[in-house]
């Protein structure tokens, strides 16, 4: 019997070795000063729209406050798949088989991860990004592997930077476009390649795209959209940017039957 063991001793390694989030460290610190403007967390600076916060209260005034499906009300999985559909040019997803809502974003993402990453596998993602990717690789016991952009370039992504990273362990490409913290948006071009990258070297598409309403002087581009890679794609939404509703904590997932049926597995004993 060891009596001289510490709490921390029992926090499993890879949780005790990851770091602190070090811009929520700054969020702790700015919330102790008045004289500091953050402009550090994705969150709008208007309140929600009227519309959504009267339709909220209302159905907390009805009653809706029961446990849903699993998957989500049925009636938000068919309007997310028509707000998909008239959005990206005919994006096209089964709300039956095909969707499944989330927690916010940050689910979704901790769910695709762990649902399609094996221990030691490799996942690409670029740089500058949102500050949970990294972690939530590492959490599912994969390897995060950074891929470098540049102003000089737009912050774009490309071919050389991404076969430059690539390796036989590499299991998935995670992207962000709009991109946090960038600004970096999709040509049509860079949608090709990324469609030709993922396939040439078989990987998953992840595709996170909660800014995708703050697209403004120039056409909305999504990955998803490529046909070709409609099998191997996981796109990412979410209400939060677009609509103020940092708060409510709802984001969405498409994806082919197979990896919802994954996700759904996580999802349910999470």
């Amino acid at each position: 019997m060891n009596a001289s063991k510490s709490s921390r001793d029992f926090v499993a390694a890879h949780v005790r070795d990851l770091p602190r989030s070090g811009i929520r460290d700054f969020f702790d610190i700015v919330a102790t000063r008045n004289d500091i403007i953050s402009l550090g967390i994705g969150e709008p600076d208007f309140v929600t729209p009227w519309h959504i916060r009267e339709a909220a209260i209302a159905a907390i005034e009805h009653g809706a406050t029961r446990y849903t499906a699993n998957l989500g009300l049925g009636e938000l999985r068919k309007s997310i798949v028509r707000y998909l559909k008239q959005s990206y040019a005919g994006l096209a997803y089964d709300w039956r088989t095909e969707t499944l809502v989330t927690v916010g974003v940050s689910e979704g993402l901790d769910l695709a991860i762990r649902a399609t990453l094996s221990p030691g596998e490799e996942v690409l993602y670029h740089e500058p990004c949102f500050v949970a990717y990294a972690p939530l690789i590492r959490l599912a016991h994969g390897v995060p592997v950074a891929v470098e952009t540049h102003a000089a370039q737009d912050f774009s992504l490309t071919r050389a930077a991404l076969e430059a990273s690539v390796t036989p362990r590499t299991r998935a490409l995670l992207i962000n476009f709009p991109c946090n913290p960038t600004g970096a948006v999709l040509t049509a071009e860079d949608a090709a390649m990324i469609a030709d990258f993922v396939v040439e070297h078989d990987l998953l598409l992840l595709t996170d795209e909660v800014y995708s309403e703050l697209t403004y002087d120039v056409p909305r581009v999504s990955v998803a959209m490529r046909p070709e890679i409609r099998e191997r794609t996981i796109f990412l939404g979410g209400f939060s940017k677009a609509w103020a509703m940092t708060g409510f904590r709802l984001g969405f997932v498409c994806a082919p039957p197979d990896l919802i049926e994954a996700m759904m597995k996580v999802h349910q004993f999470g």
